[in-house]
């Protein structure tokens, strides 16, 4: 893997000059190939990752499977792109499933929120046959970095 998007993908706090001195290259080599990067669409963009179960009232998180019947010419593209067109849906991911097709992480306010976007966008396009719905209770780790049991008070309380 390209050592410098490794480290931005890791933080992407760091500056151009902290990257240029771990990678042993001039700040200037750094930006062109950071710009570059951009330029060919491989860095999408940057972000804060989040704790939300540090946040109050944060959204309800549901993992949702799709069972797709594929479309001739496209496959599973065209029902994916339906799915990752709706704004609560945070990714959506092809599976090699016997069960499944389709994967969604979806957000909501409420569970039922969830439970009607389902039933009401989800299960009536066309060729969706089935979907299954799974809640998330706790984040343990999410893009690399560990969200639970990172705290001194809650790795003592593990141990206990």
């Amino acid at each position: 893997m390209n050592k410098l998007l490794e480290l931005i993908s890791k933080n992407n706090d760091f500056t151009t000059a902290q990257l240029a001195a771990m990678l042993n290259k001039s700040e200037d080599e750094i930006k062109t190939e950071i710009k570059e990067l951009e330029d060919k669409g491989i860095i999408k963009g940057y972000k804060a990752v989040i704790d939300w179960n540090k946040v109050e009232d944060a959204d309800v998180t549901a993992i949702i499977e799709l069972k797709v019947t594929p479309r001739p010419e496209t496959g599973f593209d065209d029902t994916a792109k339906i799915v990752m067109s709706y704004e609560n849906v945070e990714s959506v991911y092809l599976a090699a499933s016997s069960r499944y097709d389709l994967i969604a992480t979806v957000k909501g306010k409420t569970i039922q929120e969830i439970a009607e976007f389902v039933s009401k966008r989800l299960s009536t396009l066309e060729n969706v046959i089935g979907t299954a719905t799974s809640f998330v209770l706790t984040q343990y780790k999410g893009d690399g970095i560990v969200f639970y049991g990172t705290d001194e008070e809650e790795q003592r309380s593990m141990v206990l």
